[in-house]
C-alpha cells in the first residue's frame, strides 16, 4: 500500500525540524503581538472561487473540491488567506480590536505536478497584519519574513522582490492597454499566455518562457499607471527597507498569482531551485475581506511554503538538532521502582533520554547505545539497584563512575554546564 502521488509521511526523525520552526516563528512573532490562529482544512467552494479567482490556475485546474453527502460543494484549501479572512468575518474579530496580528501553519491542498520542493499535500507558515493600511504594515510583514528565515538559519542565498500592483481601477486601465499590445504578438506567446490574454492578462507577465519574456520587455509597464497615493505608498516600503538594510529588487513583472491583491506585492527567492524558487510570497489586499461579506477591511500578509524552507535548510538544522541525550541500560526490567526515581529527575532537569526496553543483557545494551552515537550512558545492573546508585560510562573515552541517586540531581546540573545534553 502506496501513499497517494504527491503526499508525503513525515517521519519521526523529520518532526525535530518541524517542532524548531513553530518554536522560532512562535517566538518571534508572539513578541510582535501575533496571534495564532487555526482554521478548517474543508471550506465551501465558494469562499475560493469569489477570492482567488475565477481565471486563475487555482481554481480552475488545481482546487480539490468535491460534493459531500449534504450536497454541499466543498473545497480542500488551497491557500490559507481566504479561510483567514473567513475566520474574522465568521468571528467578528474585528469588533474586539482594529488591529488583528495572525498566524498560521498546516497543511494546503493542489492538484499540480509533484516535484522536488512541491507536493499535491503542501504546508504554508503565513502571516495576517489586519486591520491597517499605512506602508509601515507592509514593512513589518516582509521584516518579520526575513528574520525568521535569519533565524531558522537559513543561510542559503535569498533575495526580496517587491512590486507596486496599484489599486483596481489603475489595474483595469493598465490591463486594457497591455491586452492591446500583446495581441500583436498573439502568434508568438506560449500556450498559457494566449488563453490568458483576454481572461487574465496580468498573469503573462510571471510567465517563465523565453519568448514571451522578451515580447514583454517593450510592453507596458505597470508603474506607469499608478497615482500619487500607491507611488508614495510604495516609495514608503523601499526607503524603510533600505533603512533596514533589507536587500531588494523592484521586479516590474511581479504581479502574484492571486485576484485580491493591490499595492504591494512581493517574494523572497532562492537560486537554488530552478524554476521553483519562490520560497515566500505575499502582499497587500484591501478588498478581499469586503469581498466576501464583511466590513470594509485593509490587509498585508504572506506566507512560506515549508517543503522548500526544510530542503533549503536540512542540512544546517540536522547540525543543529544532533545535540547528545542519555541512554539508560537496565539489567532487570522487573525491579524498576529505582528507574522512575532517575526518569523523575531528569524529567525534571528537562533532558531527554532513551530507556532500553528489549531486556538484553547489559553489554547488548551499551552496544546498542554506542551505535547510537550516545556519549553517556546510565547503567542500572544489579548491585547498583541494590546499592541505590547509578554506572555513568562516557562511551567515547570508556571511562565511568558510580554515584548514589542521591548525588543525582548535582550531576545532572554538571553535566548541563559542560555538555551539550539536548533538553526538551
Amino acid at each position: 500500500m502506496q501513499p497517494l502521488r504527491g503526499t508525503k509521511d513525515i517521519l519521526p526523525n523529520e518532526i525535530q525540524t518541524w517542532q524548531k520552526i513553530y518554536r522560532i516563528t512562535n517566538d518571534i512573532l508572539k513578541i510582535h503581538n501575533y496571534k495564532e490562529i487555526r482554521t478548517p482544512i474543508i471550506e465551501n467552494t465558494e469562499l475560493f472561487e469569489r477570492s482567488i479567482g475565477n481565471f486563475t490556475d487555482i481554481v480552475n485546474k488545481e482546487m480539490y473540491s468535491f460534493y459531500d453527502q449534504g450536497k454541499r460543494n466543498i473545497t480542500l484549501r488551497p491557500e490559507g488567506t481566504a479561510s483567514i479572512a473567513r475566520a474574522l468575518i465568521t468571528n467578528k474579530l474585528y469588533t474586539d480590536k482594529p488591529i488583528n496580528r495572525l498566524w498560521y501553519l498546516g497543511p494546503m491542498f493542489r492538484y499540480e505536478r509533484p516535484q522536488k520542493g512541491r507536493q499535491r499535500q503542501f504546508h504554508q507558515l503565513g502571516i495576517e497584519c489586519i486591520g491597517s493600511s499605512m506602508p509601515i504594515a507592509d514593512i513589518e510583514v516582509i521584516k518579520l519574513a526575513t528574520d525568521i528565515l535569519k533565524q531558522i538559519e537559513c543561510k542559503e542565498e535569498y533575495l526580496l522582490e517587491i512590486n507596486s500592483i496599484g489599486n483596481l481601477q489603475e489595474r483595469e486601465v493598465y490591463k486594457l492597454n497591455l491586452i492591446e499590445y500583446l495581441k500583436k504578438y498573439e502568434h508568438e506567446l506560449d500556450t498559457d499566455s494566449r488563453n490568458r490574454i483576454n481572461k487574465n492578462p496580468l498573469r503573462i507577465l510571471d510567465s517563465k518562457y523565453l519568448k514571451t519574456q522578451k515580447i514583454l520587455k517593450n510592453a507596458p509597464k505597470l508603474k506607469q499607471y499608478l497615482n500619487k497615493t500607491s507611488l508614495e505608498h510604495f516609495e514608503t516600503i523601499c526607503e524603510n527597507l533600505t533603512y533596514l538594510k533589507i536587500k531588494y529588487t523592484v521586479n516590474d513583472h511581479l504581479v502574484r498569482g492571486l485576484d485580491y491583491y493591490n499595492y504591494t506585492a512581493f517574494e523572497i527567492k532562492t537560486k537554488n531551485l530552478n524554476q521553483q524558487n519562490t520560497i515566500c510570497g505575499g502582499g497587500r489586499y484591501d478588498n478581499l475581506i469586503k469581498q466576501l461579506g464583511g466590513p470594509s477591511i485593509p490587509a498585508v500578509g504572506w506566507a512560506i511554503g515549508l517543503e522548500r524552507l526544510i530542503i533549503l535548510m536540512q542540512t544546517n538544522l540536522s547540525e543543529n538538532i544532533k545535540k547528545d541525550r542519555i541512554y539508560i541500560a537496565i539489567q532487570n526490567l522487573h525491579t524498576i521502582n529505582i528507574l522512575w526515581d532517575i526518569i523523575n529527575i531528569l524529567k525534571e532537569y528537562h533532558i531527554k533520554f532513551e530507556l532500553d526496553l528489549s531486556n538484553n543483557n547489559l553489554t547488548k545494551q551499551i552496544k546498542k547505545a554506542n551505535q547510537l552515537k550516545t556519549k553517556i550512558c546510565f547503567i542500572l545492573g544489579e548491585d547498583e539497584i541494590k546499592n541505590k546508585s547509578i554506572t555513568i560510562k562516557w562511551l567515547q573515552t570508556r571511562t565511568q563512575q558510580t554515584i548514589k541517586i542521591s548525588n543525582l540531581r548535582k550531576y545532572i546540573q554538571y553535566l548541563k554546564k559542560f555538555n551539550n545534553l539536548t533538553e526538551y
